[in-house]
């Protein structure tokens, strides 16, 4: 691309047809946006003599270059000109650019808004979590001038909430930078997309003494966090012993009873001895993860049994504070199914003080969190 220097009111060259705005400017009182693209009929009106034209306080062309009058800025600089630039082969505009390029990193769940000021918006279709390929993205955003920028993955979002967006820095971008980007962009999986939520069974095992008011505050908790998440909690089971647990976990993975997500509480996570343990174990299950790389809720631990995912809660994760399986437990209610790396994600971004708020599903902003905004000491904490 070349810049190319209008004159108000004076013949304009055919090649700025098609030529691009760098700033905002007054057409007889109209308001012309920056990265306009000139039109025949642009063209003609800031041609037109007596046209009122108002390039703003920065209006003046770039030394050197070509007036379209075919002056030079010494005799441009007498009159309000303003420049806007030519594209040539091989250019491609900053709307059209954004607009491939979003299409390449948009995936399921997945809509696109826009150009907003040359920036094409990427929304959620519907409730569910964003997931989003982060090396791939810096690998994207290394290419100058390509934009993207995004939510963290991981994160609960709801329908018709802005998720990412694609932007292109100057105005127009060389096809060869822009394939490059859409090289990284079309590889699977999908740069950006939403799971979304899916109604799935979900039940509650509990191996302790809960009663009364702490019974039912337990259970109105698991019901708001499932529910909220469009899934269905079909029972709450409570466990005296280990023969207890054995006979809910082995009902509840598999025959009519089965559902697809097991919450537990009550396991004491570092003893490999614990009925849940052992249960798993007999039942042809695996732990899959003892504890995971985020704080509150580092405790929390995941397993399956065949079909059936189990999510240990941490004890203070089981009432009305919110921890890390506030994360884990949209991701299984989308049908993700437990495994190491989704336990590995949480690391980074896994430091839950009250900042990190934002990352939860809407339920667990209400519940009790941390005060500060660092780790200060032990009321930072919530287990």
């Amino acid at each position: 691309m070349r810049p190319l220097v209008i004159l108000p009111g004076m013949p304009a060259p055919p090649e700025a047809a098609g030529a691009v705005l760098v700033r905002d400017l007054s057409v007889d009182g109209q308001r012309w946006a920056k990265g306009r693209r000139l039109s025949d009929d642009d063209v003609a009106s800031i041609g037109r003599p007596g046209v009122e034209v108002d390039p703003g306080p920065r209006g003046a062309g770039l030394p050197g270059a070509r007036s379209s009058s075919g002056h030079t800025d010494e005799l441009a600089a007498y009159q309000p000109p303003f420049t806007v630039l030519v594209l040539e082969p091989g250019d491609v505009h900053e709307d059209e650019a954004a607009h491939r390029l979003a299409t390449a990193v948009a995936g399921p769940g997945i809509e696109l808004r826009g150009p907003v000021e040359s920036r094409i918006d990427l929304v959620a279709r519907d409730d569910g979590v964003l997931r989003v390929r982060a090396e791939r993205v810096e690998r994207i955003d290394r290419i100058d001038p390509l934009q993207l920028f995004t939510l963290y993955d991981g994160q609960a979002v709801a329908r018709g909430q802005l998720v990412a967006s694609v932007k292109i820095g100057p105005h127009a971008v060389s096809e060869r930078l822009l394939e490059r980007g859409l090289r990284v962009a079309r590889a699977r999986p999908p740069v950006v997309r939403v799971a979304s939520f899916i109604e799935r069974r979900v039940a509650a095992v509990v191996h302790e003494t809960v009663r009364g008011l702490a019974r039912d505050r337990f259970e109105r908790g698991l019901e708001v966090r499932v529910r909220s998440l469009g899934s269905s909690l079909t029972a709450v089971l409570y466990a005296t012993d280990a023969v207890d647990v054995m006979d809910h976990l082995g009902r509840l993975t598999r025959g009519a009873e089965r559902v697809d997500v097991v919450l537990t509480a009550g396991a004491a996570s570092t003893d490999p001895t614990d009925p849940f343990f052992v249960a798993i174990e007999r039942l042809g299950g695996r732990v899959v993860r003892h504890g995971v790389p985020a704080h509150p809720g580092s405790m929390v631990w995941l397993a399956r049994i065949r079909a059936t995912d189990l999510l240990g809660l941490p004890t203070c994760g089981a009432y009305s504070r919110a921890t890390a399986a506030d994360l884990l437990l949209p991701r299984l209610l989308t049908g993700e199914r437990v495994s190491s790396r989704m336990a590995a994600s949480l690391g980074h971004g896994g430091v839950l003080i009250r900042a990190m708020r934002f990352r939860f599903p809407g339920y667990a902003r209400e519940l009790e969190a941390p005060v500060g905004g660092s780790w200060a000491g032990p009321t930072e904490a919530i287990e």
